[in-house]
């Protein structure tokens, strides 16, 4: 149970093998419900000059994921979205932003803007 500034948001734990090291990772963060059954993600990174290393790592990999949602454990399926690159970003952005308002404080301390990803459990 999380409570202060992320009481009543969702959070989920992402599981990815590391890039280099194919070791195992596991990074908390918000999620935004979106749809029926899915959640988007942000690699804000609290306004860092960089992507989080976690984004990069999620795009290297080809099928599910395995990530923790409350007190389940499951797989999901991921799909990545850059500004730039990808049509739907503005939308997803605006849906985490939504849910998320510390996202405008963090684009305050950059010039980039943050990709995001939709996460479906299976």
């Amino acid at each position: 149970m999380l409570g202060g500034h992320w009481e009543g948001k969702t959070t989920l734990l992402l599981h990815t093998p590391g890039r280099k090291t194919g070791r195992e990772l596991v990074h908390p963060l918000v999620a935004a419900p979106y749809g029926d059954d899915s959640y988007v993600i942000c690699g804000s990174q609290g306004g860092a000059p960089d992507d989080p290393q976690w984004f990069a790592n999620l795009e290297a990999v080809a099928g599910p994921v395995t990530i923790e949602l409350g007190t389940d454990t499951l797989k999901a399926d991921h799909r990545e979205f850059r500004p730039g690159r990808d049509e739907d970003w503005a939308r997803l952005y605006d849906v985490f932003g939504a849910y998320w308002p510390d996202a405008a404080e963090y684009e305050k301390k950059t010039d980039r803007q943050f990709p995001v990803a939709v996460i479906t459990p299976r």
